[in-house]
């Protein structure tokens, strides 16, 4: 008899453990919670639907919030300073590497970090801890309507330089009445559209003194050096748009975006990410196009497209140890699922994981073509920018006043090189 109840005990106890593994252990407090700060504002849809998706699978629950565009690291700082702070966080460089170390749990030898196909893209801190994990591969440059541009008069293959990019955007500019679009979109410097400026077009002037000077590693000063060919650029796209001037600090992303997509401009600096929502805008793939961006420098014909990623998962080692396990399962389950890796290749493209599906955007296959002709890749030296939130906005400011007559382009260069130096220092007292 008192086997029999045994036996009885024992299957209610197995009955049990089932049903709790089946809904994710959440009958109880032996699963972990995950919180996910998202760094991308253009891929939140994509995360809330893919937690739910988690969440609906595993009954661990998944909170996703998304930063604003331009305000990641201030939203994180305030964040971490709560009691229930995020577990899965972006740390895309150095300086945030140097800012949130310690709050970075050793991800070496993680089923996660066994998924990798490249040590390329990963962060550490100086004593060698494996801080954050590069999670997919972008590229940018100047996305191009083929089909206006032919409208125009020009082909793709037109465009070499700064000098042969100039003209055409002038000539499409001085005909925009009569051909019913302009040559570039508006250079927004509101919050959702400025860091396309001083973060990726600020990238020129610094690949190119970086390269010169081998550098690999956060600098402590900039120079002036190539900021003639950042102004060549940027004068280039304010002074061929329909949006210029004093309209330019209130133009936003969304309206820069719409502006392509309803074939208003030619061209529109952005990434690989803007892909999706432009096949989802009405595009064809084999309209689309991604040029390097030129702005003068000697030998520029030789280069590609801008590449690398800020784009790398970081997990709180101050969360409970339970939370820190199910967002490392979580993580596993989306480099590695269908659901996972399929929204990763459409929101981003290459993902350095042994499982990552292929993605169908054309801009990745340029970037490939061009490394593939012998160009050089222009890397993303702007992942080395001290306190980069702090950074850009005075960059911004500066451009700001320069683009409405308000101030000299000097202003800007003060903000890029002095800001640099007076926030390095800030950064490493």
């Amino acid at each position: 008899m008192r086997r029999f109840i045994a036996l009885i005990l024992a299957l209610a106890l197995c009955l049990s453990f089932t049903a709790c593994k089946k809904d994710g252990g959440l009958k109880g407090v032996k699963t972990g919670k995950v919180y996910y700060l998202n760094f991308k504002p253009e891929a939140d849809e994509a995360w809330q639907k893919l937690a739910k998706t988690y969440t609906d699978k595993t009954g661990v629950e998944v909170k996703v919030v998304t930063a604003a565009s331009g305000e990641y690291d201030r939203t994180l700082a305030a964040e971490m300073d709560k009691d229930a702070a995020p577990t899965m966080f972006q740390a895309g460089n150095q300086g945030a590497i140097a800012t949130w170390g310690d709050y970075c749990y050793d991800l070496k030898g993680s089923k996660f970090e066994g998924e990798l196909t490249t040590d390329a893209y990963n962060l550490y801190d100086e004593n060698g801890k494996l801080c954050s994990i590069g999670y997919c591969y972008e590229a940018f440059g100047i996305i191009v309507n083929k089909t206006l541009l032919k409208k125009a008069g020009y082909e793709i293959q037109d465009i070499k330089d700064f000098a042969s990019l100039k003209s055409i955007a002038e000539d499409i500019h001085k005909n925009a009445k009569t051909l019913g679009f302009d040559a570039f979109t508006s250079s927004g410097l509101d919050p959702s559209s400025s860091w396309r400026f001083s973060g990726h077009l600020a990238n020129m002037p610094l690949y190119y003194q970086f390269r010169d000077k081998e550098i690999t590693s956060q600098p402590a000063t900039i120079t002036k050096d190539y900021l003639d060919n950042y102004k060549n650029i940027w004068d280039l796209y304010i002074n061929n748009s329909a949006t210029k001037g004093a309209s330019l600090a209130k133009a936003t992303g969304d309206e820069s975006k719409a502006e392509f997509i309803n074939k208003k401009a030619v061209f529109y600096q952005n990434g690989t990410w803007e892909y999706a929502g432009l096949i989802d805008g009405g595009f064809l793939a084999e309209e689309l196009a991604m040029i390097p961006i030129y702005c003068g420098v000697e030998g520029e014909e030789d280069a590609g497209l801008c590449c690398g990623t800020e784009n790398c998962w970081a997990v709180n080692s101050t969360a409970s140890e339970k939370d820190i396990e199910a967002t490392l399962e979580f993580m596993y389950w989306v480099v590695t699922s269908e659901e996972g890796t399929k929204m990763m290749a459409e929101q981003f493209g290459p993902c350095p994981f042994k499982k990552a599906a292929i993605p169908e955007n054309v801009f990745f296959a340029q970037a490939n073509e061009y490394t593939a002709a012998g160009k050089y890749v222009v890397t993303w030296a702007f992942n080395f920018t001290p306190a980069v939130d702090d950074w850009r906005a005075g960059v911004v400011d500066a451009l700001t006043k320069y683009s409405a007559g308000q101030g000299k382009w000097e202003a800007v260069e003060k903000a890029f090189v002095d800001g640099w130096a007076t926030l390095y220092a800030k950064e490493n007292a």
